[in-house]
């Protein structure tokens, strides 16, 4: 099963961070990489289930959001190719914030992991 995990430390305390990626409809906080993100359905961007569309092309699903451990996981149920389902399926994406208390910044890990055969799928992804 592929896999990516990417890291980084803002320079923020984490209840701010936290306040500007919980909702899932709402992607302001990356504007250099999300230009358009479409609330899916009548749930709210913090409830489970929550769906969205983020460039007119990944269709995805808010699975778990835990807002006591700053957490959250999401599912890309379908995209374009070389991606669509079914040359993709079961990915999963988990964003987890941490505190660094010394500085009162936020490391911010994400991850996703999927799984897929098609090496044009797997290079994209």
């Amino acid at each position: 099963m592929p896999s990516i995990y990417q890291s980084n430390i803002i320079n923020a305390p984490i209840e701010k961070v936290w306040q500007a990626i919980r909702d899932f409809h709402d992607m302001s906080c990356a504007p250099n990489v999300i230009s358009s993100c479409e609330a899916v359905g009548e749930k709210p961007g913090t409830e489970v289930g929550a769906r969205r569309v983020l460039n007119g092309a990944f269709h995805e699903t808010l699975l778990e959001v835990d807002d006591y451990n700053h957490y959250l996981r999401y599912a890309i149920d379908n995209g374009p190719e070389p991606v669509a389902a079914p040359a993709v399926t079961n990915y999963i994406g988990e964003i987890k914030l941490t505190p660094v208390t010394m500085q009162d910044v936020t490391l911010i890990e994400w991850s996703s992991s999927w799984i897929s055969d098609d090496e044009d799928a797997v290079s994209f992804c």
